[in-house]
């Protein structure tokens, strides 16, 4: 079973799959916070989104609360947070946990996976991202501090547009 087949619903409530937020297409997935050192991100993240969406690639946000408590709010608080504050365009998550017994379905395989530094394991904090593709197998991982224009995240994702 790919992770595309995960149950997950939408930052609304609307039930459905990861493929479902995917659209079946290569997609970037990142754990977001909105009260976050890292928050600026989401400037990056909407710019992948604009550059390569017309081509068949997402960005999605999943929104998790784990990290300093810096997601505590609403889903609807979330929704107008993103939408208001960075122009958010990219389909969007219900909360998730992305560490320990809560973890959820999407996140057990994600986390085998390296990053750019070699390390597999629990997500380190907010802003991981994991470069997937259209059938859901993961083709990078990069750290939270790694930006979303960063060549080698670009790089990965003109690759897998090829």
């Amino acid at each position: 079973m790919s992770i595309l087949d995960a149950t997950l619903a939408r930052l609304d409530g609307t039930p459905g799959t990861l493929r479902d937020l995917t659209g079946g297409q290569p997609a970037l997935l990142v754990n977001v916070a909105s009260k976050c050192g890292l928050t600026p991100q989401y400037t990056g993240l909407e710019e992948l989104q604009e550059k390569y969406g017309h081509r068949g690639f997402t960005v999605v946000g999943l929104p998790c609360n784990q990290f300093g408590g810096q997601e505590p709010g609403t889903s609807e608080e979330i929704a107008e947070f993103c939408s208001a504050t960075y122009g958010v365009t990219f389909p969007m998550s219900e909360k998730v946990e992305v560490n320990g017994a809560g973890r959820h379905e999407v996140y057990r395989d994600l986390v085998a996976t390296p990053n750019e530094k070699g390390e597999a394991g629990d997500v380190q904090w907010n802003f991981e991202k994991f470069l997937v593709d259209a059938d859901g197998a993961v083709v990078a991982r990069f750290s939270p501090v790694v930006e979303p224009q960063d060549p080698q995240v670009v790089d990965r994702v003109e690759a897998l547009l090829a």
